[in-house]
């Protein structure tokens, strides 16, 4: 297996696992906030740089590895899928990853893209946790389940118009008379065309 590059020794993501030994069964709790350097989430919402990412974590020690379980919880922005207002939309992400020994025989039979490692007795939670929170991100944020939408009109939120709001269809064929002259069209007034003699 290629050498593996030592966790970053400066970031908060990287937990120090010495204390567990490779004494299986061994577990510490981890309660931690972790500001964000880049957003974490999609295009239409994700957990903004600056916030907070709050971690709540065990971490055990088992034969092959380090296992990390327990759930990451912040709160992510974006746009409503509907109305495109400002929304907020609380995420908690579920974690269960192994870190396996470099030695082990779980490192030794899987490809080094597909199992994160303890490198230095050390982890690092960042992109599990990234993977995890994106995943747990809605696809079309919705400001509320019953969001009305945009008037496909004038491209009003429908849910700050009236109740009856709606908009004159004009018939094409009335345009030119109606913008010439100025003049009431059949639609405009409910009164049917005048026939001959009328």
């Amino acid at each position: 297996m290629p050498a593996v590059p030592s966790p970053r020794p400066d970031s908060p993501w990287v937990i120090d696992t010495r204390t567990l030994g490779r004494r299986p069964g061994t577990m510490r709790t981890l309660r931690i906030a972790i500001p964000l350097d880049t957003p974490m989430g999609l295009d239409v919402v994700a957990v903004p740089a600056g916030a907070e990412v709050d971690l709540d974590v065990r971490l055990e020690s088992v034969a092959e590895g380090v296992l990390v379980s327990g759930t990451a919880a912040a709160t992510a922005t974006g746009q409503c899928a509907r109305c495109l207002i400002e929304v907020t939309e609380p995420v908690v992400a579920g974690i269960r990853e192994l870190f396996a020994f470099p030695d082990s025989a779980t490192a030794a039979t899987t490809d080094e893209d597909e199992i994160p490692l303890v490198v230095d007795d050390r982890i690092d939670l960042e992109q599990v946790v990234r993977d995890e929170v994106v995943t747990a991100l809605p696809m079309a944020p919705l400001c509320r389940p019953d969001c009305r939408g945009l008037c496909i009109e004038c491209g009003g939120r429908l849910d700050d118009l009236e109740p009856d709001h709606s908009h004159e269809i004009l018939d094409p064929r009335w345009a030119a008379l109606r913008d010439r002259f100025g003049t009431e069209t059949p639609e405009s007034t409910g009164r049917p065309p005048a026939g001959p003699g009328e």
